[in-house]
Order: C-alpha cells, then sequence, then structure tokens
C-alpha cells in the first residue's frame, strides 16, 4: 500500500520589475539650490580657508591693513583710498584665483607636468603684476604725504656732515662685536645676536635718509636705500645665517644708533 502523497503548496514565482527607463536613468538627481545665506557662508569658507592655509594670502591681508591704517592717519583724499582699495582687492583677487588654481590642477595631476608646472607659473606670474601695481600706486599716494611729514621732522635734526655717517657705521660695527661678545654667539659679521649685516644695511639708511633731508629727491632716495636693506635682511634670515629677531634686533639697533649720533652730534 502506497503512502499518501503530500500536497505542494502553491509558491508562484515573484512577478519580474519592470526595468527602469533609458530616462529615468539619465535624469540627474535634483538637489535644492543653495540659499542665498549658503553661498555667503561658501564664499567666507573660502576666504577663510586660503588664509589659513597660505602664507602668502595672510601677507597680502597684514599688508592691507597697514596700507588702509596708514591711509587714514596721513589724511589721503577720497580717490586716493578709492584707488588704494582697488589696487588691494585687485590683490586679493589675484592670489585667491592663484590658490584655486592651484589646488585645481593638484587634483587633475598625479605625476609631474609641465603643463601643470605653466599653469600654476602662469597664476603666480598675475599675483606678482597685481603687487606690483598696487606697490606703485602705494607710492605714488604716500609719497606726497609722507615727504611733508619726514621733511617737517628733519628740519629738526642736525645738518650732519659726511663724516658723522662714517661714525655712524662705525660705532654700529663696534655695537654688533660687544654685543655679540656679551652673548658668546656668532661672528662680528655672521650669525649670533644681533645680525651685523641687518644693523649695518639700516644705519645706512638711516643715515642717507638724514644727509638729504634737503634734497628733493631725498623721498625717492630714502625708500630705494630702505627696500635693500630690507633685502639684506631677508637674505640674511632665508639663509639660516640669522633668526628673525637677530635681524630685526640688528636693524633697530643700527637705525637707531645712527639716529642718537647724528642728534648728539648738534
Amino acid at each position: 500500500m502506497s503512502a499518501p502523497s503530500k500536497e505542494r503548496p502553491d509558491v508562484r514565482p515573484p512577478e519580474p520589475r519592470p526595468a527602469p527607463s533609458r530616462d529615468a536613468l539619465q535624469e540627474p538627481v535634483r538637489r535644492r539650490p543653495p540659499s542665498i545665506l549658503e553661498t555667503f557662508n561658501y564664499a567666507f569658507q573660502g576666504v577663510i580657508h586660503v588664509l589659513r592655509t597660505h602664507r602668502n594670502m595672510r601677507i597680502h591681508f597684514a599688508a592691507a591693513v597697514a596700507v588702509l591704517i596708514a591711509a587714514i592717519a596721513l589724511g589721503v583724499t577720497r580717490m586716493e583710498l578709492i584707488v588704494l582699495l582697488i589696487s588691494i582687492t585687485f590683490v586679493l583677487i589675484a592670489e585667491m584665483i592663484n590658490s584655486a588654481i592651484e589646488g585645481a590642477v593638484d587634483i587633475a595631476t598625479t605625476s609631474f607636468d609641465p603643463m601643470a608646472k605653466l599653469a600654476k607659473d602662469i597664476a603666480a606670474g598675475a599675483v606678482l603684476i597685481a603687487s606690483v601695481n598696487a606697490i606703485a600706486v602705494g607710492y605714488i599716494v604716500f609719497s606726497r604725504a609722507v615727504a611733508d611729514r619726514s621733511s617737517r621732522l628733519l628740519n629738526r635734526l642736525i645738518d650732519a656732515p659726511a663724516q658723522l655717517t662714517l661714525v655712524a657705521l662705525s660705532v654700529t660695527i663696534i655695537a654688533v662685536i660687544a654685543t655679540k661678545a656679551v652673548s658668546g654667539r656668532g661672528t662680528p659679521l655672521r650669525g649670533g645676536l644681533p645680525s651685523g649685516h641687518a644693523a649695518v644695511a639700516f644705519a645706512g639708511w638711516m643715515a642717507t635718509t638724514l644727509v638729504l633731508k634737503d634734497s628733493p629727491h631725498q623721498f625717492l632716495v630714502s625708500s630705494l636705500t630702505l627696500i635693500m636693506a630690507l633685502l639684506v635682511a631677508q637674505t640674511r634670515v632665508e639663509s639660516g645665517v640669522h633668526s628673525t629677531v637677530e635681524v630685526t634686533y640688528g636693524a633697530v639697533l643700527g637705525a637707531l644708533l645712527t639716529l642718537a649720533l647724528f642728534q648728539i652730534g648738534a
């Protein structure tokens, strides 16, 4: 006698789902457009990121603040202030575009590419042009006001002969050697506190400024001498011979000693 057969439940296969159409696959996901407040927030985040991660941007911002403070202190005209603001904005925009291009190039290339390097160089060149333009504008705007104020200050100083300049430089070198002898670090013009190169350079700048007080080209020559003194100080820091503190100490020492000697000669 055969065993009774078990009835199998009625199992139906699942109905196949319809395949999505081609239009549904190609249709992009729609996102809510950002609000006006969010767009401002994104823009501020970009500015803050560049300030945090790029040293040159911080330098440009500090220079911009110093220029605006000087413009207010010297009482420049409204048109001169507008020109300064345009030049400052031009530099900051160029620096941010340069940073954006560098970031995009770094993402797009994982190895050295001559075209990527060229793109970065061109962007950096744009920043250079903007900076040179800002320096020229600043010189034109501030030259008159600074020259008038400095001439009034220099009129209170003595008419110094050229021999006093040599004395000032000699005393500066002696002061540098004496300071290094006390600290026990460095040679007279290499290493240690203070920087001898910076002291002599800024002593020469101060002496040139005081000697040419009656010359109509006094401001121009003084500015050029100051730029050269700053370049000397920069090379001492970048070469690793001196720290920023040592260079600053030497610059202040040389300038103040020279100024003091010119006043004592009265």
